[in-house]
């Protein structure tokens, strides 16, 4: 590999200069093993946010980011295999009952997931509001509980995408989260190594999500779907609608609580909806067409999947989770329609009440939260409870508070044109 140094390829990227192939494989390799230093790969991703990268630059960054790693093989299950990869939104709880359920429908799911990031909550952290539960399995405990049980929920393993494990923390703490080439490729290159056999992408749109317009939502998407197709995985990605967060709650134990409502054959309609519409991709990816997933809520068998799955895992399903010791109602102070619920404003209060995480290594609250009790659409009368504000320590409330000023609307009755939640589907 040819030598280069850390200064020269931040300024190359600076100047708004392409990167070649070899210093897209050094600096990875370098940084990785701890050459470049942290400071150094700031700098670059901050160039790369305000720069961009090209397709043959993101396909080298991301190719450079799976070989810092080992690659994960499925080939040995017995049944097939397909992942789904959320953007990340607020009340996107849909991962946990998305992978018993297309389990329960004959398909293997090894569900790579990570923590909490700003605003969003993380899989991990929301399933480790379960008592018991561990996040960590080695590789052979991951492919016996696919085999046996068909899904696993777990942190992915040190040995997959180092480079992007480093990388995304150093993200998470420096404003570069929402650079299209290094979310693209922090995703992509994850999803690749872990070996799936096909992959639905929920790109999320809206205040909520990482990318506000669709324009920016439909470029990620399609460079992700790319990446994909160019690694040979089957790849599909859905946009989604993140202007109102899924659901009810923002949170750990309490998402937890309204995924198991679904899988129970119940829950809120919009994560049902969602739920649904990826599961049937997942399972077309995987080919298997011959199943309805809503079936599978209905009978109990992703209910048993799930309990399975947590078990498996060293948690017990059936134990009560943490809750708040404090909690504040915000009444409705007008009666009218709910116009409008900025998922913004939703998850930036649920992450100032202790649900997130604002530097690395900050511990989560499993108990804290929001709740809401309408949602947009619905008729609220003036002084009942519109949303319920959860944490153990009362001194985040009046934060919390300021954050759900002006994120919400209530009309005068006037008709309410509800969004599509599935805007668009792109192959």
């Amino acid at each position: 590999m040819s030598q280069h140094d850390a200064v020269e390829v931040i300024t190359a990227k600076r100047d708004g200069h392409e990167l070649t192939d070899s210093q897209i494989d050094w600096v990875i390799a370098n940084y990785t093993d701890g050459v470049v230093a942290d400071e150094q790969m700031s700098a670059l991703a901050m160039a790369i946010l305000l720069n961009g990268m090209n397709r043959r630059e993101i396909a080298r960054w991301t190719g450079a980011m799976i070989a810092s790693g080992e690659r994960m093989d499925f080939s040995s299950l017995s049944r097939p295999t397909s992942d789904k990869h959320s953007t990340g939104g607020v009340g996107d709880k849909i991962t946990l009952p998305l992978a018993p359920l297309v389990a329960a429908c004959g398909v293997a799911v090894p569900q790579l997931s990570g923590r909490g990031l700003g605003h969003t909550g993380g899989t991990l952290d929301k399933l480790e509001a379960i008592p018991g539960w561990r996040a960590s399995l080695s590789n052979d405990e991951m492919l016996a509980q696919l085999e046996g049980i068909g899904a696993v929920i777990c942190a992915a393993g040190t040995g997959l995408a180092p480079a992007d494990k480093k990388l995304y923390a150093l993200r998470d703490v420096t404003g570069t989260v929402e650079a299209i080439p290094l979310i693209a490729s922090s995703i992509m290159s994850k999803k690749i190594a872990e070996g799936t056999g096909s992959l639905v992408l929920d790109v999320k749109v809206g205040t909520g999500a990482f990318m506000k317009d669709e324009a920016r939502a439909r470029e990620l998407a399609e460079t992700m779907v790319g990446l994909g197709k160019d690694a040979g995985v089957h790849t599909v990605a859905l946009l989604t609608d993140m202007s109102t967060p899924l659901g009810f709650t923002a949170g750990n134990a309490i998402e937890v609580a309204e995924s198991v409502e679904v899988l129970a054959g119940g829950g809120p309609a919009d994560v049902v909806e969602l739920t649904l519409a990826l599961a049937r991709e997942m399972l077309a990816g995987a080919g298997v067409t011959d199943v309805d997933p809503a079936d599978k809520l209905a009978d109990g068998s992703a209910m048993d999947a799930w309990k399975a799955m947590i078990r498996a895992q060293d948690g017990d399903p059936d134990a009560p989770m943490a809750t708040a010791r404090e909690s504040h109602v915000v009444n409705a102070p007008s009666t009218g329609v709910l116009t409008r619920l900025d998922a913004m404003g939703v998850g930036l209060a649920s992450w100032r009440l202790g649900a997130g995480r604002a530097t690395l290594g900050d511990a989560v609250q499993d108990g804290a939260g929001v709740v809401w009790h309408a949602r947009p659409g619905d008729e609220v009368t003036q002084g009942q409870p519109l949303f319920t504000l959860l944490t153990d320590e009362p001194e985040r409330f009046d934060r919390a508070l300021a954050s759900l000023e002006g994120g919400y609307d209530i009309g005068d009755g006037a008709r309410f044109d509800a969004q599509p939640l599935v805007i668009d589907r792109i192959a």
